[in-house]
């Protein structure tokens, strides 16, 4: 899985401004609680991709129809 560099950039300024305005510190345990919630985030966060990349693959099968289906009718 390749990774754009906007999202990169994006979710760079988002921890940033949680460290900046909000006072949030991070915080790496290494007990067996912090393993599973980031664990859990990785997964939660790989099913919300993997639902965006099947909706986006849906989207561009609908156009291709769609356009199959207008330009046919054109034709007539």
């Amino acid at each position: 899985m390749t990774v754009s560099l906007p999202l990169v950039f994006v979710l760079g300024v988002i921890a940033w401004a949680a460290i900046k305005f909000l006072g949030v510190r991070p915080y790496v345990g290494i007990g067996a609680g912090a393993v599973a919630v980031v664990v859990v985030v990785g997964i939660v966060l790989t099913a919300l991709l993997a639902a965006v990349a099947v909706s986006a693959v849906s989207v561009a099968i609908a156009a291709v129809v769609l356009r199959s289906l207008v330009s046919s009718a054109n034709k007539r």
